[in-house]
């Protein structure tokens, strides 16, 4: 085992996500033994918010860790081993937009999926491209470890302009998915060994083989989502929603489970309708986790131990993933995991230049695809291939700065119901993204 310590640095460590990283490193802290950690944020104020609470966190556990807060990539990339990157370009504001605009338009509006997706893809292919390029100049031998959205579109970028680069890139949804499904229905989600496949937030469990039970259980999965349907006991409205949908879904193609995102392509219409405009997901997050982070980081400040008694910043599986897929890189685990990749065959009935989240293993050498065992049926490999394609059309509209590629990266996206529409709200996203977006032509 390497017991070397390591430095490693978190781009975007205003996220309120960093502190579960920083948890979930600390429950791995002898096979990913890190000396110092660098906060890397545009945001100075967000940064230095992170930054008292990770001081916190780490003092509460006995850690002496070095901690340094910097909006210098220079500072923050120099003699790392690790890059965590999870930015969020134009922050949540910017989401807002991305929700809200589309939604004005009769539209889905949600931050990764359908044009709300593609705006946030296009400002983040900007800055991500970036940050890539500082990585690479200032720290060429470490592996970037990717949680920046949306993935597909940011992969496929990657790949375009940094080839050579180092970089794993992972979702937490589809693990965050089977242990849901393992704790509803009661089983040991470490002896499970699913199949999944798909694009990123765009896939499905085609079998969870159980090493206890030594066979498939997807299909007792699925008999018992039909006949009790799928319900979340713990979380927000809005995740106990999606989790019924999930077993609407399932009742309607009871082949397989899709991932939850789904929902926005099969049962765009019905999302629409309920949507609330004025309030969405993002207001829900600057008022929940933001809020949140905001008074524990007040707490800290303020030194009120009964304040304190009220905050938990909790290992969630977000944190987890990503620290295990760095520990089986790290320690040569060659550990499985989904991860987000260009296809070469691992569909085999799908486009070999693709960007597929398919099974892979990790080890010191990096990422190696798992190849499925038979192609994938008709009626996923025809929705994959429409977003597939509108999706490339997006990243070609970025490099070419290219109107109307990104006009038809709209039209094809199958939330969009005509090119009327979709040269309505690109043109709307367009102006709301001045600044962000390159200037298109």
């Amino acid at each position: 085992m390497k017991t070397e310590p390591i430095v490693i640095c978190i781009a975007g460590a205003g996220s309120t996500y960093t502190p579960g990283i920083i948890q979930a490193m600390l429950t791995v802290k002898e096979q990913f033994p890190v000396k110092e950690i660098r906060l890397y944020d545009i945001s100075e104020s967000k940064n230095h918010r992170t930054y008292v609470i990770v001081d916190y966190l780490l003092k509460k556990a006995g850690k002496d860790t070095v901690i340094v807060e910097t909006t210098d990539p220079e500072v923050a990339f120099t003699g790392v081993d690790y890059i965590f990157s999870q930015i969020r370009a134009g922050g949540l504001k910017m989401r807002e937009l991305d929700e809200k605009i589309p939604l004005e338009f009769g539209l889905v509006g949600q931050e990764t999926c359908g044009v709300g997706g593609f705006a946030y893809g296009m400002r983040s292919m900007n800055q991500f491209l970036d940050l890539v390029g500082e990585c690479i100049r200032y720290a060429p031998n470490a592996w970037i470890l990717n949680y920046t959205n949306p993935e597909t579109i940011i992969s496929e970028a990657v790949r375009r302009a940094y080839p050579e680069a180092k970089i794993i890139n992972a979702c937490d949804m589809a693990i965050s998915i089977s242990k849901t499904l393992a704790d509803i229905y009661e089983y040991d989600h470490d002896a499970w060994v699913p199949e999944y496949y798909g694009l990123n937030h765009f896939g499905w469990f085609r079998s969870i083989y159980d090493k206890h039970e030594d066979r498939d259980v997807l299909p007792d999965i699925i008999e018992r989502a039909l006949k009790d349907g799928v319900w979340l006991n713990e979380g927000d409205d809005s995740w106990k929603e999606t989790y019924v949908n999930l077993g609407r879904m399932i009742s309607y193609f009871p082949d397989s489970i899709p991932n939850n995102y789904l929902e926005y392509y099969l049962m765009g219409d019905e999302k629409v309708a309920k949507a609330n405009k004025n309030y969405t997901r993002a207001n829900y997050v600057m008022d929940g986790r933001d809020q949140y982070m905001q008074r524990f980081y007040e707490a800290i400040e303020s030194q009120s131990e009964e304040d304190l008694k009220s905050y938990n910043m909790e290992n969630e599986i977000h944190g987890q993933y990503i620290i295990d897929i760095a520990v089986s890189l790290h320690q040569d685990l060659n550990k499985r995991f989904n991860l987000i990749v260009v296809n070469q065959g691992a569909i085999m009935n799908l486009r070999a230049d693709a960007v597929v989240e398919v099974p892979a293993y990790v080890s010191s050498k990096g990422v190696e695809p798992i190849r499925l065992a038979t192609p994938i049926c008709d009626f996923h490999k025809g929705l994959m291939e429409a977003q597939v394609a509108s999706e490339k059309l997006w990243v070609d509209a970025f490099f070419e700065q290219s109107y109307l590629k990104a006009l038809q990266a709209f039209t094809l996206n199958q939330t969009v119901p005509s090119m009327l529409v979709a040269k309505q709200v690109l043109d709307a996203l367009i102006e709301a993204n001045r600044g962000y977006w390159p200037e298109l032509r």
